[in-house]
């Protein structure tokens, strides 16, 4: 008889916000080493040409001779472009600078929205089982997002504690608007997570009730603290909970994978 939970879809979350700096990178690594810590299975797709969750996973350069990029374009398998971490149970199918063109090359291919749709949806995708597929997307709203989108299940948006932070959502909501119409009419918002928070800060408090006040339920209850330690672990090619697993950054993205599991599919 098969085994009837390797069998089931594991969940696509495109991590997005079209602007940069808001821990969107972070985000995505540390919540997927949380993810992992509990032992679900996961895979990063790196779709950042800067390929920052590739090198904070621990895929240095030389070891992305396959990239994200192939794979959309049916030049790679996904057992040759899929790599595991140090980390147990974690995954990444890495990203380099070929992603920067994808908007010029990809403009004549007509099923240039869901290239990673059908890249994550093939039948030998259900050998590796995994639980969790988290999207590390551009800080932009290109076409590499609107693939991330097309693809997922649900956008978790990091919100950056500052001026102006609801404003930036905008543009953002207008692009699920439309993918949801377009292509993937059950896309959601599995919500949005304060980052870089300062309880001391009145502008981080503010920020956090007006978001409540306007998302409600949408936002997190878990918020991303501002601490040193989040900042320091990429550059040791470390997840937060790796490099310092006692932090405030730890703490919180444990507290967010906990609530993301916790919420309905």
């Amino acid at each position: 008889m098969p085994d009837l939970i390797h069998l089931a879809q594991p969940k696509i979350i495109a991590v997005a916000n079209q602007k940069g700096g808001v821990g969107k990178t972070t985000t995505a690594i540390n919540l997927s080493a949380a993810l992992a810590e509990v032992g679900k299975r996961v895979l990063v797709v790196d779709l950042d040409p800067q390929g920052n969750a590739s090198t904070g996973l621990g895929i240095e350069g030389r070891q992305r001779a396959v990239t994200a990029y192939d794979l959309m374009v049916g030049e790679s398998t996904l057992q040759d472009t899929i790599q595991m971490t140090h980390i147990e149970g974690l995954s990444v199918v890495p990203a380099t600078t070929d992603l920067s063109s994808a908007d010029i090359e990809l403009i004549s291919n007509e099923k240039r929205s869901f290239l990673l749709h059908d890249a994550l949806r093939q039948p030998s995708m259900e050998a590796f089982a995994f639980d969790y597929i988290v999207i590390d997307c551009p800080p932009s709203l290109n076409i590499l997002t609107v693939n991330a989108m097309v693809a997922a299940d649900s956008v978790l948006v990091p919100l950056q504690s500052e001026f102006f932070a609801l404003e930036g959502l905008s543009q953002l909501m207008l692009t699920v608007r439309d993918v949801r119409e377009a292509a993937n009419p059950d896309l959601r918002i599995e919500g949005v997570v304060l980052t870089m928070f300062d309880r001391r800060n009145n502008l981080s408090t503010q920020v956090e009730a007006d978001a409540r006040q306007n998302l409600g339920s949408l936002v997190f209850k878990t918020v991303i603290p501002r601490n040193v330690r989040l900042s320091e672990a990429p550059s040791f090619a470390m997840s937060v909970l790796e490099y310092d697993g006692l932090s405030k950054g730890s703490a919180a993205y444990r507290d967010l994978a906990k609530e993301l599991m916790s919420r309905p599919t």
